[in-house]
């Protein structure tokens, strides 16, 4: 049950991605990956990598992943926008002959 909270809340974090620029790896699907993935990754490092059963799953279950969503999305955005600045610097460099 753990384990689907923790999905649950990176799925409804990562619907606010929106309203961010979009200049994450792959795109929405990369925030969509950086969210979920983030979140199941950051539920299973708190609890000594033991996925909470029915009986230990409540509301602070779903809401102790959020931090694992800010980062996982951070990263994925921070490979994205690294990824843009160097198809940038690509598209600046002269050609030579």
């Amino acid at each position: 049950m753990g384990l689907l909270a923790w999905t649950m809340m990176g799925l409804a974090l990562w619907h606010f991605t929106v309203f961010l620029p979009d200049r994450c790896w792959a795109g929405i699907i990369g925030a969509f990956l950086g969210c979920v993935f983030g979140a199941i990754i950051f539920g299973l490092v708190i609890h000594g990598f033991a996925i909470p059963g029915q009986d230990d799953t409540n509301l602070l279950t779903a809401v102790e992943c959020i931090p694992g969503v800010l980062l996982g999305y951070g990263l994925f955005y921070w490979l994205g926008a690294r990824q843009e600045a160097a198809a940038a610097r690509a598209d600046d460099e002269p050609l030579t002959a």
